[in-house]
């Protein structure tokens, strides 16, 4: 007679014990998502008519400086710790030298006064990059069809300093000229703007998915050539490291990688090799994408706490989205 076989007890290996209840689930996650996470930008515009809704960005609008304000209180209640201001600046204000970028009363500039007063326990973040008032629609000046470095950086370094003035809690530069977190810090420091905090956009890559946001911003049409030659090449891994490690070297209290679900995977990477306070910024085209499906009943709205998780499970600390509001919203209800 065949002895009976032994059979591994089965129970050891069954992983849904902890997906059986809500409870279980809770205690057992991993990751965590609040509003704290949240980042909202928002585009305040200073041209006539201007305002409402960004036909690229459903349930995105420009708003005037009255909206900024009401848009800063209902972060506020929402418990968003920060905006991040986006200028939608004049037309025939744009030039070559960008010389509107650091006007202590262009309108990024307002908008962030305009918030201090109605909110100032709000942290205010701004953009630092001079395609705003480009006419050339690039981040830096351009020079026979060059975009200049060194000369760029020092328009940058004025645009900070007249936003650090006006009550920004947070600098952002977007540009990726090479030595501006340096440049800035140097410059913020000799201005006595030493707790003015910079969170770099160290990792942004040269994207196809920018393109909702400069229509946002009114950018669209103007751009000439591409910005190859100074955003990374989405091939590149190591590369996006070593720009990370200089700007946190040169002085960046934080980090961004952008775009973000496209390279969640550079997210982790940046988490786990300097922890340091790592950012991931869901561009407009990624918005566009979901929230188009989610209005054709493709998808379920949902999803947009799906998606902010993912970056938190890459190891971000936070997330630039403008599903901020509603995803605050979303939580509050549990």
């Amino acid at each position: 007679m065949s002895p009976t076989p032994i059979v591994a007890p089965f129970p050891a290996g069954r992983l849904r014990r902890l997906r059986r209840t809500a409870a279980l689930r809770a205690l057992t996650a991993e990751v965590g998502l609040s509003a704290a996470n949240l980042i909202w930008p928002i585009f305040v515009t200073e041209v006539a008519g201007a305002e409402g809704p960004i036909a690229s960005l459903p349930g995105v609008d420009r708003l005037t400086l009255d909206g900024a304000r009401r848009a800063a209180e209902r972060a506020i209640a929402l418990g968003i710790p920060a905006v991040c201001i986006f200028p939608h600046s004049d037309p025939d204000q744009k030039t070559d030298g960008c010389e509107r970028a650091w006007d202590p009363d262009n309108i990024g500039n307002q908008a962030i006064r305009a918030i201090k007063k109605v909110a100032p326990d709000l942290a205010v973040m701004t953009d630092i990059a001079l395609d705003p008032y480009n006419a050339n629609g690039h981040d830096g000046l351009v020079r026979d069809g060059v975009i200049l470095n060194d000369e760029s950086v020092e328009c940058l370094v004025r645009m900070a300093l007249a936003q650090a003035e006006a009550g920004a809690d947070i600098l952002g530069p977007s540009d990726m000229m090479d030595g501006r977190i340096g440049a800035l810090r140097g410059a913020l420091e000799g201005a006595g703007h030493r707790d003015v905090a910079i969170l770099s956009y160290a990792a942004k890559y040269a994207s196809g998915f920018y393109g909702p946001f400069r229509d946002a911003v009114g950018a669209s049409g103007r751009l000439v050539g591409d910005k190859k030659t100074y955003q990374i090449n989405p091939a590149n891994r190591d590369e996006a490291l070593r720009c990370v490690a200089r700007d946190l070297a040169e002085g960046a209290d934080m980090v961004m990688v952008k775009p973000g679900m496209p390279y969640l995977d550079i997210c982790r990477m940046v988490r786990d090799a300097f922890a340091a306070p790592t950012y991931a910024y869901q561009v407009s085209g990624e918005y566009a994408m979901m929230e188009g499906a989610i209005r054709q009943g493709w998808l379920k709205r949902e999803v947009v706490l799906e998606a902010l998780l993912s970056f938190r499970r890459a190891g971000c600390d936070g997330v630039l989205t403008y599903y901020a509001p509603e995803a605050a919203e979303l939580l509050a209800k549990g």
